[in-house]
């Protein structure tokens, strides 16, 4: 008897936890990004964001790479959350079932309206500009983890937002900023854009605990693994490396092929030559001994053209020339030779995808509706 009463129990359980699920899915899938979101409410919004970049530009060319990182940082920061569990097993008492179903209806009104914000509490923190927020006095954020110690641009979509709170306060989310200002500065270093859809919400929770971003020495299917835990594929994968085009990169982030790769005491010999005697003059062994002094290298180490964003990243690829380890990675598996091979060619085709690929990054589990919030100040979260 009392076995079957735990089973009705379980039984129970199970059915209120999928119709709470289902539900909360429901709501946060009843909005949706849309072009042009603004355009009643704030239509300037975009020709705001891109002055403002612009003039930033003008001032250090490395500003595109620095938030097309930021982006991408913001993007891949996941949670998980033991929310629903954790109040279903403080319930559960298998002999008092009426006590059960109490306790349920209890959890449904005190917090169905945080399941409902399903994407921030139940599965995944995406593209919500949490990676924006300043740490407080009880809360470490996200920004200080180790992979985002080297993040840069937070004062140009600082700069952003207090130019579109003069003309249209409480409007313009800073998650929809850092998508929108990342999108321009395609534009700036790539010379070619894409449609972005916007109408994102701000996060109310930045941790660091919750950072994971992929290290650059781990493989091609680590990564990917990675990649597909936020709904992109090897193709994305593959072709959002092309960033990497322009920008900076810290020594200590390839140092170990230049001097004891995989613990052989000898450098990777997947390297060009040329380029690691290059390296090793800019990163010599003392910057393992004292990160203070860790140079910054150009991604694009050796070409003409350092702060444009364009296929020339693949053809390093191609020639040994890349200075991550995963980079490097790409010429070693067919799949993804074949994508840089192509890309090599074809720069439209790199282009075109790369710009699909950027949409879909930038559509990772975001807030819309009324999740989350509009910040009025993208480094600390509303009163």
């Amino acid at each position: 008897m009392e076995s079957q009463e735990s089973g009705k129990i379980y039984s129970l359980m199970a059915t209120l936890t999928i119709v709470l699920l289902l539900l909360a899915n429901s709501v946060a899938s009843a909005f949706s990004l849309e072009l042009h979101f603004y355009r009643k409410t704030c239509p300037k919004a975009e020709i705001i964001v891109r002055a403002v970049l612009h003039r930033h530009i003008q001032q250090d060319p490395s500003i595109p790479a620095r938030l097309l990182r930021l982006h991408f940082h913001d993007c891949f920061t996941t949670v998980t959350s033991n929310l629903l569990c954790f109040h279903i097993s403080s319930c559960f008492h298998p002999k008092q079932m009426k006590e059960l179903i109490k306790c349920m209806i209890r959890f449904c009104q005190k917090s169905l309206i945080k399941l409902m914000m399903f994407e921030s509490y139940i599965v995944v923190q995406g593209c919500d500009g949490s990676i924006l927020i300043d740490s407080t006095d009880d809360n470490i954020a996200e920004k200080e983890a180790p992979p985002n110690f080297s993040l840069r641009g937070f004062e140009v979509i600082d700069d952003i937002k207090t130019e579109l709170e003069k003309v249209c306060p409480g409007i313009v989310s800073c998650a929809d900023i850092l998508a929108l200002a990342t999108r321009d500065s395609v534009a700036f270093s790539g010379g070619f854009s894409y449609a972005l859809p916007t109408g994102r919400r701000d996060g109310t929770v930045s941790r660091m605990a919750d950072a994971h971003i992929p290290s650059p020495s781990i493989t091609v299917s680590q990564a990917l693994a990675d990649f597909q835990s936020i709904k992109l594929d090897l193709v994305d994968l593959t072709t959002l490396l092309g960033a990497h085009s322009i920008g900076f990169c810290h020594c200590g982030f390839f140092i170990d092929r230049l001097y004891n790769f995989k613990g052989t005491g000898l450098p990777d010999h997947e390297m060009d030559s040329n380029l690691l005697n290059r390296l090793r003059q800019k990163c010599p062994t003392s910057t393992l001994q004292n990160i203070s002094i860790d140079p910054n290298i150009f991604m694009n180490e050796g070409t003409l053209t350092p702060f444009k964003l364009d296929q020339s990243f693949f053809k390093n690829v191609l020639n040994a020339k890349a200075i991550l380890h995963l980079d490097q990675q790409l010429a070693f598996t067919n799949v993804t030779n074949k994508i840089v091979s192509q890309y090599v060619d074809r720069p439209n085709l790199f282009r075109k995808q790369f710009s699909k690929s950027m949409i879909k990054l930038g559509e990772v589990n975001v807030l819309t509706g009324k999740e989350g919030e509009i910040r009025l100040n993208c480094r600390k979260v509303n009163k």
